[in-house]
Parts: C-alpha cells; sequence; structure tokens
C-alpha cells in the first residue's frame, strides 16, 4: 500500500508556510502531494494564508478578508515573500495540491478555476465544512475531496457518514485523537484516512501501525524515514 506524504503548507517547519518558497521545498524534498490554504482577499482573489487575519504569518495586520491583493502583495510573507496566488502556485510546482478552503464563497471561485484550467486530476479539495465539500462537488463532478474531522467528539460511524454524505473520498484527522476504531470503519466504507501533523518518527509509527494511507508533515525528513515497514 502507498503511503502518501503531504507537505503541509509547503515544508513549514523549515520555510515560511504557504509561499512558494515552502512549496518549491516540498516538492523537491519529494513530497507526494503539497498541502495549502486558500482565502478570499477583499477583492476576490484567492491567496494563500491559513490564518482568517494576516497578523501571524506576515508583517502586517488585518482580516484577509478586508485586505485587496493589492494590500496582500505588499506584505512580507517570511524571508521576503510574498503572499502567492494559487495561479502562481499552480505556476510554480507540477506536485498534485491538498488545497483546503473554509467558506462558499472561495470554494466557489476555487471550483470555477479547476473546471476553466481542467485541474480535476491534479487538485483534491479539502474542509473541515460538510456544505463546502458538497457544494464542490455539485459544481466540479469527478471532483476529489477531503472531510477534515476537527471535532474529538466525532464517533468513527459518525465521520464516516458525514464523508459519505458530503461525497469526500478521504478523512484527515488529528493524529493525536486517530483510533484505530475510526480507521477500520473509515476503511470498511471505502475511504482513505490521513493524519496531521506527523512530526516526529513516534508520531510516524502510529500513523502506519494504524494504518493510516498517508500524512502530513512540516519537515521532509518525515518523507525519507517514512519508508520503513511499522
Amino acid at each position: 500500500m502507498t503511503f502518501l506524504t503531504i507537505g503541509h503548507r509547503g515544508v513549514m517547519g523549515v520555510e515560511p508556510e504557504n509561499t512558494l518558497r515552502s512549496y518549491r521545498q516540498a516538492e523537491r524534498c519529494g513530497m507526494d502531494v503539497i498541502a495549502l490554504d486558500l482565502r478570499l482577499s477583499k477583492d476576490g482573489a484567492l491567496v494563500a494564508l491559513h490564518d482568517p487575519e494576516v497578523d501571524r504569518t506576515t508583517d502586517g495586520s488585518g482580516a484577509v478578508a478586508d485586505l485587496t491583493l493589492a494590500e496582500l502583495r505588499e506584505l512580507d510573507a517570511g524571508q521576503g515573500e510574498h503572499v502567492p496566488v494559487f495561479e502562481e502556485v499552480l505556476e510554480t510546482v507540477r506536485a498534485p495540491l491538498h488545497v483546503s478552503v473554509r467558506d462558499l464563497a472561495a470554494a466557489r471561485v476555487l471550483a470555477e478555476l479547476i473546471l476553466r484550467r481542467d485541474l480535476t486530476a491534479r487538485v483534491e479539495v479539502a474542509s473541515c465544512r460538510d456544505e463546502v465539500l458538497t457544494e464542490t462537488a455539485r459544481l466540479v463532478p469527478g471532483v476529489r475531496t477531503t472531510l477534515y474531522a476537527l471535532s474529538p467528539d466525532d464517533d468513527p460511524q459518525g465521520v464516516v457518514g458525514r464523508a459519505r454524505a458530503a461525497g469526500a473520498g478521504t478523512i484527515a484527522l488529528d493524529i493525536r485523537r486517530v483510533t484505530l476504531e475510526t480507521v477500520e470503519a473509515a476503511h470498511a466504507a471505502g475511504l482513505r484516512v490521513t493524519g496531521w501533523t506527523v512530526n516526529t518518527l513516534e508520531q510516524l509509527r502510529l500513523a502506519r501501525a494504524l494504518g493510516l494511507d498517508g500524512a502530513a508533515t512540516d519537515f521532509p525528513e518525515i518523507r525519507s524515514t517514512g519508508r520503513f515497514t511499522a
């Protein structure tokens, strides 16, 4: 079974997260997939930022939704990197992309871009909101989607039921909360399961022992150490 290594916001443990520099490094290190986050700027551009505000990851302040693309481009996102738009990411790396969105507006803009540029085979859409995945699947038939199950209160069958109802093919779970029962229930339903964020050898061993299909990591070293058999 292939075990996917997913570069978390590029390789954010060694490079500024969600920057072109980080994505390039993830690809150089051989990550199977690169995960990134998209939000809409005030003027409707899809920009790569995780937080609703720019304060933590740039030298600016304020909500992403209150800043225009031009204003966002003036910010330093770390080591002189700017905040990239999604089209730049597509041109910078060739790896498959795991794109996380959190609201319907961003999902609809992303869906239009996937259709226009024929990206269904390359881009997988992820969200913690079921309705975002349902709407994406409606707009882009055949698109692959992942449900981020964030709540520790979700029981195994509940998580599996949510994923199937939303049309997701994968469930992404916090490695600190994954149980064998959940993994087995998901696999029995034909779903893949990945863990986040796997940053230590101990966590990697756990991911492999639980039978996960892949893991998101902040560090490129996990790619090389992940080739052992647990």
